[in-house]
């Protein structure tokens, strides 16, 4: 018994100083810095900082709706229901040790008072800074049923100029909107408690990847394959959320012979029939062709993201510049020089002509430690001052190199990794015909739960890598795989081309 609890203990960090640590001269920095949000790019960013090794930040300080991540039990089948962008594991969290360096506010941002510099957080409690991070990111927001009425036989093309407005009714209480691991946790208690032993239904909403890793999760925690219902609305892009031939037909089978029904370019349009929504018992929808109606005793909607509503509103009072997106420049820099922000809460000015990209498209991790490395400029008496970019410079984006990262399991019980270079998503199919793709190594089978491809680029790097496994693999080793050339690989397109690779995971 005691073996086991060790096995699930949680992780921790060991701090150790020696005389000369303690020797080394710091300069210390007592600018107010305030992060908002607790998003990967804002762990990143207060990562960079506090490890920054001839700087001391004495005034960091965090507001984040749950606090720190990391604190909740591991090994937890709750926290399952989210795909995992694998920047920081809770390891990671242990051996940064935050807590140590950084105050934290537990809150909702709802306002900023430029003048008097400072954040004011839920329940008026006010956080003065002088220098603001904002990273809230983006999360799934409450869907907005059309409205229609199904008995009249509507179809999508009658009701999809309703699909984008905001929701602004009562929430229901067994709607999930899950952000963050502690979402999911709270979300795993209430099924375990009002659900699992019942006889209703679950509805999942959205046709993100999430969809699939909340279904796997539903499944492993003992709830009938019958009584679950994914509902997924058209898409916005052909791009599918897998982007894989041979891992939609995998998944597609798993679900199927798990008896989960699956419901295609489907749009909410009421709850309970445009009754009082709390409790959610029914929901209906509209299709291309008929209607349908399902029995609904907890709602999971993975629909649509977008800027919490309190977000927006604090940022749009404060006279910050807004256009679906906060604008920012190519330093990080919104119309006020003292508030900075990063990560998919924003966007790059008109002026860039590049409305395609976003920090989206780039690694969360790696936009936070540029971010960090942005603002070291001030404060670091080490650097050389930064000059004026040339004119013919000054209307370019950066493009950041690394590495984006999902993983999670599907249905299936399919351990599933890809690690992808950024950029604007592509169908597959439509990257494979070009001149300059380079070439793709595939061994295993996808349905057999033995399948791993990697794409290798026109210049010999390895630019993707795919896996769906039955059994666990060492991810953090893949991950190095990224960016390599194949002859680090012990020539591995040589290899691959006399016969020689049967099986990438051995």
């Amino acid at each position: 018994m005691s073996c086991f609890w060790f096995l699930l203990q949680l992780s921790y960090a060991l701090n150790h100083i020696n005389r000369k640590l303690m020797l080394e001269p710091k300069v210390s920095v007592n600018a107010r810095i305030v992060v908002v949000g607790a998003s990967n790019v804002g762990i990143s960013f207060l990562e960079t900082l506090i490890f920054c090794p001839h700087l001391k930040f004495n005034n960091l300080t965090l507001i984040s709706t749950h606090g720190l991540p990391g604190k909740n039990p591991p090994d937890s089948k709750d926290r399952g229901f989210l795909i995992h962008s694998h920047c920081f594991n809770d390891k990671d969290y242990a051996l940064m040790s935050l807590c140590s360096w950084v105050n934290v506010v537990v809150g909702k941002m709802t306002g900023i008072d430029r003048a008097a510099k400072h954040v004011v957080v839920s329940k008026g409690k006010k956080v003065p800074y002088d220098h603001l991070v904002l990273c809230t990111g983006q999360q799934y927001q409450v869907p907005c049923p059309t409205g229609a009425d199904i008995s009249q036989l509507q179809t999508n093309r009658e009701v999809i100029h309703s699909c984008k407005q905001r929701y602004t009714g009562e929430v229901p209480t067994n709607l999930f909107n899950l952000s963050d691991d502690e979402d999911c946790l709270k979300a795993g208690h209430w099924l375990k408690e009002n659900f699992i032993n019942s006889h209703g239904n679950v509805i999942v909403y959205g046709n993100t990847i999430d969809i699939y890793s909340t279904a796997q999760t539903l499944l492993s925690l003992g709830i009938h394959g019958s009584r679950i219902h994914l509902v997924q609305p058209p898409l916005s892009s052909n791009v599918t959320c897998l982007n894989n031939n041979a891992i939609e037909k995998a998944v597609k089978e798993a679900l199927s012979k798990n008896d989960v029904y699956v419901y295609y370019d489907s749009i909410l349009a009421q709850w309970n029939e445009g009754d009082h929504p709390d409790p959610i018992t029914c929901a209906s929808f509209t299709t291309n062709t008929r209607p349908f109606k399902l029995q609904c005793t907890a709602f999971f909607n993975f629909s649509n993201k977008g800027v919490d509503y309190e977000t927006f509103k604090a940022i749009n009072d404060a006279c910050l510049v807004y256009d679906g997106k906060l604008v920012i420049d190519a330093n990080f820099h919104t119309n006020d020089v003292t508030i900075r922000a990063a990560g998919p809460l924003t966007k790059f000015s008109n002026i860039y002509y590049a409305n395609e990209w976003t920090h989206s498209n780039f690694s969360s991790k790696e936009i936070g430690f540029q971010l960090a490395a942005a603002m070291l400029n001030l404060f670091d008496p080490t650097l050389e001052p930064v000059s004026e970019p040339p004119e013919d410079l000054d209307r370019l984006i950066p493009m950041y190199k690394g590495c984006k990262i999902q993983g999670g399991v599907l249905p299936g019980g399919y351990n599933y990794l890809h690690i992808f270079k950024p950029g604007i998503s592509t169908r597959l199919d439509v990257q494979i015909t070009q001149p300059n793709y380079g070439m793709e190594i595939i061994t295993g089978d996808a349905t057999k739960g033995n399948y791993f491809r990697i794409h290798v680029n026109q210049y010999s790097m390895v630019e993707t890598i795919t896996c769906l496994s039955k059994e666990p693999f060492p991810v953090s080793n893949y991950v190095c795989l990224f960016g390599q050339h194949e002859r680090v690989l012990n020539n591995l397109c040589s290899r691959w081309k006399e016969g020689l690779i049967k099986d990438l995971y051995r």
